[in-house]
């Protein structure tokens, strides 16, 4: 049975993924010129998201206040609030991702590449717990 988050899990799961978008943003647009998003090093990059999401994930229950069955709900009202707030960066702030087109979108790119692979490890992990 899926136990829905209250009101104030909710608003931690919204601010704590306001605040990994944020962080991930920042984390882009100082790593973006080094040439991250070029060549191998973007198979690099898409590949270090994978390990670098789990701290996050496991993290999770403690900052928003949930237990382990409601993970996936948590992480996708995270989601939402990160990938809102991608899409608003992109059409009102790009600036936030660097100061060049491929700056900027290599850096969504990323963030919609981390939020589908957060999604897909609360869902492998919260699989487990139940097992």
């Amino acid at each position: 049975m899926i136990k829905l988050l209250s009101s104030s899990q909710l608003v931690r799961s919204i601010l704590w993924g306001a605040a990994l978008w944020f962080f991930a943003a920042l984390l882009l647009r100082y790593l973006g010129p080094l040439g991250i998003f070029d060549g191998f090093a973007r198979v690099v990059l898409y590949a270090l998201v994978i390990p670098g999401t789990i701290p996050f994930v496991w993290a999770t229950p403690n900052v928003t206040g949930t237990d382990r069955s409601q993970l996936v709900l948590s992480l996708a009202a995270a989601d939402a609030a990160a990938l809102l707030l991608d899409g608003m960066a992109v059409a009102w702030l790009p600036i936030l991702y660097g100061a060049e087109r491929s700056l900027i979108l290599g850096s969504a790119a990323v963030i919609l590449w981390g939020a589908g692979i957060v999604l897909m490890l609360a869902f492998i992990m919260q699989g487990k717990q139940a097992s």
